[in-house]
């Protein structure tokens, strides 16, 4: 079966995410890596393409450039996927221009800034017919997934509390203001609304519906700035309801001292609990109702498929963010080939967050920044053309 043609915006040299994006688009032989447009500095962009195996032709100097040398070349040599890991204040225009065109899309999480501009993609993505995912990348990790599948077969009965937790203490040092890599993220132009919920509480909140399987519909929201000299939110603690009922609770957080990457779910059913932990992502801890709490283990007997389907190596022995990355490429890689191939995916493979969860996400963080501003009043969350 030959390989698809893949290409990357953003994601150069010495960027935090774009490593995470190489090796989970490669490692699974999916894609072959053909052209990108890796830096805000042309030279440094085209000089890292090639550094990386690709042909000059290919090594553009910014997104603009790169569109205009992909969108006509022929069928066989077209970039079937295009991946931007740029900063958020430009994903809507680089991904409207390649939507337009007819490529299909995977964005980096938040997909947007704005909830119209994240209504703009969800039309196009159903308009042209391609396929726009938001790189939701922990849903990848085989335990989350089993995790949804524990919820979905009912092993919790009705689900009756999700609470979601994100919280690091990377950005404790009030020093660090004039540090890049930080201040843009507490810079509303670069950033957005919203600093740590869109950054790092979208993630948690994404996996709360993920997991739980119903959709945030209102939410009450606290932020703070603790570091005065911010512009935008480094602590935040979200309450919401779920269309299913379940209660929700999110605390995310850049200022947890001693917290390093601190992503974790707990979901807490009639019949049963279950919590992860990013930095354990091997691991379930599952409490059924009036049993002892036990250790379910990535790659044991027993699991779902869906965790099966997830899981590359054996028992024991570690997968880490890259693969659960590959998830993401893999599963998109089957829903792109069954579109060109007019055939029905393999279910599985749908559980690739869609431009509907990345709307549903850009709604959220704009209703909690509404919510924060009025003193915590119960906000709706849900996105005008999903109401």
């Amino acid at each position: 079966m030959a390989k698809l043609n893949w290409g990357m915006i953003g994601g150069g040299e010495g960027s935090q995410i774009g490593p995470a994006h190489r090796l989970g688009a490669v490692i699974d032989g999916h894609y072959d890596f053909v052209a990108g447009a890796l830096d805000f500095v042309p030279e440094k962009g085209r000089a890292f393409a090639a550094q990386l195996g690709i042909a000059g032709d290919r090594a553009y100097g910014d997104w603009k450039e790169m569109l205009a040398g992909e969108k006509d070349r022929p069928a066989g040599e077209r970039l079937d996927l295009v991946t931007i890991a740029t900063p958020n204040s430009t994903h809507f225009e680089i991904a409207e221009a390649f939507l337009q065109e007819g490529f299909n899309l995977l964005i980096e999480k938040p997909m947007t800034m704005a909830v119209e501009e994240g209504e703009r993609l969800f039309a196009l993505e159903k308009e042209k017919g391609c396929r726009v995912a938001v790189n939701y990348g922990y849903s990848g990790y085989a335990m989350v997934r089993h995790m949804r599948a524990m919820v979905a077969r009912g092993d919790l009965g009705k689900v009756r509390v999700v609470v979601a937790e994100f919280a690091h203490g990377h950005h404790s040092d009030a020093a660090d203001a004039d540090n890049p890599r930080i201040r843009w993220r507490y810079d509303p132009a670069q950033a957005g609304v919203s600093s740590i919920v869109a950054d790092c509480g979208i993630h948690c909140l994404h996996m709360a519906s993920f997991v739980a399987g119903q959709n945030i519909e209102k939410l009450s929201a606290d932020f703070a700035s603790t570091i005065s000299s911010r512009e935008l939110e480094d602590d935040a603690l979200i309450a919401f309801r779920m269309d299913g009922g379940t209660v929700g609770r999110c605390w995310t957080s850049a200022v947890a001292l001693g917290r390093q990457h601190g992503l974790r779910l707990q979901v807490f059913g009639e019949t049963g609990g279950m919590a992860w932990e990013q930095e354990h992502p091997n691991q379930i801890k599952w409490t059924p109702l009036g049993g002892n709490t036990e250790i379910l283990e990535r790659g044991q007997a027993g699991l779902s498929p869906e965790a099966d389907r997830a899981s590359r190596v054996t028992q024991g022995h570690a997968e880490g963010m890259p693969l659960a990355f590959a998830n993401l490429y893999s599963d998109l890689s089957e829903l792109i080939r069954a579109d060109a191939e007019g055939r029905t995916p393999d279910a599985a493979a749908d559980l690739v967050p869609d431009a509907e969860a990345g709307l549903r996400s850009v709604a959220l963080v704009h209703a909690a920044v509404k919510s924060a501003a009025d003193d915590g009043v119960w906000t709706n969350c849900v996105p005008p053309s999903l109401a």
